[in-house]
């Protein structure tokens, strides 16, 4: 798991709640590209001899493909992991909807007084859950939440299972609400510590991607067309792969983050089944 980042964590972090994806990934590939481009004009105008060298190019291409094969390995590791904690937050998130929607459809069987009261603290508890979601993607777990949860114990400690099926439910109701509580508690802990890579591997990461766009910047190209050219598409892969790595940095947050949506399909069918 890549543990948390006192340095770039809030910068990703904002980045990526505060600007659509589009607009985050188009202004990485402007700057990776744009500002490669500016930087081989400036190379080809001073040492436009030395990079047509033969010996120059020989070491040239040398350096890009290792350069270019770390690179590929290193962003990979890093998609890999990252990617492996959104599904890891998929299934946390899952398993907290699908223990509070068999809650929800388990209430039936106990009696009225019981089946409102114990309705009424599912929905809160829920609502709260999904309030708390973005408080959690900041660190921070919601009061709130915490209250509503052990409302929802106390109301199933409260039921007087009179018969044998509600007596089987009631002890199937305590398994699921612990599966529930279970889930909460690693969502919140994931929120708080899955921040993406922290400051050290970001600079392993801007790193290669320098020495990779500085290794096609220097490379001995006659035609300076085709030069820009691939100068530019090269910035634009750059910057599109540190566009995936920040959207994967946050399994709570962006584009591709875990969805709130089994939660949220909890309330629906509490909300829908009143009585």
């Amino acid at each position: 798991m890549i543990g948390p980042d006192e340095w770039g964590c809030p910068v990703s972090l904002w980045l990526v709640s505060h600007l659509p994806s589009w607009l985050l990934l188009l202004v990485l590939i402007t700057v990776t590209s744009g500002t490669a481009v500016a930087v081989q004009a400036i190379v080809r105008r001073r040492f436009a001899t030395h990079l047509r060298s033969d010996e120059h190019n020989d070491v040239t291409k040398f350096a890009f493909g290792v350069i270019g094969f770390v690179f590929a390995f290193f962003i990979g590791f890093v998609v890999s992991a990252t990617w492996g904690q959104i599904n890891s937050a998929d299934g946390r998130a899952r398993a907290e909807g699908a223990a509070g929607a068999q809650l929800a459809r388990d209430l039936q069987v106990f009696d009225e007084p019981d089946r409102d009261r114990i309705r009424q603290s599912l929905l809160a508890y829920h609502q709260a859950a999904i309030t708390e979601w973005n408080e959690a993607t900041e660190g921070r777990s919601l009061p709130a939440a915490d209250d509503a949860l052990n409302r929802v114990y106390l109301a199933y400690e409260q039921v007087e299972a009179r018969t044998d099926a509600q007596k089987a439910l009631l002890s199937a109701s305590f398994s699921n609400l612990s599966d529930m509580n279970k889930a909460r508690s690693e969502r919140v802990l994931q929120a708080r510590t899955d921040t993406g890579p922290p400051w050290s591997l970001w600079a392993v990461i801007l790193l290669t991607s320098s020495l990779l766009l500085g290794c096609a910047i220097i490379y001995g190209v006659e035609s300076a067309a085709s030069h820009y050219t691939m100068v530019a598409i090269l910035g634009v892969l750059v910057g599109a792969q540190l566009f995936l790595v920040l959207e994967l940095s946050h399994p709570f947050v962006g584009e591709v983050a875990t969805s709130s949506e089994p939660l949220k399909q909890v309330v629906r069918v509490l909300q829908s089944n009143p009585g």
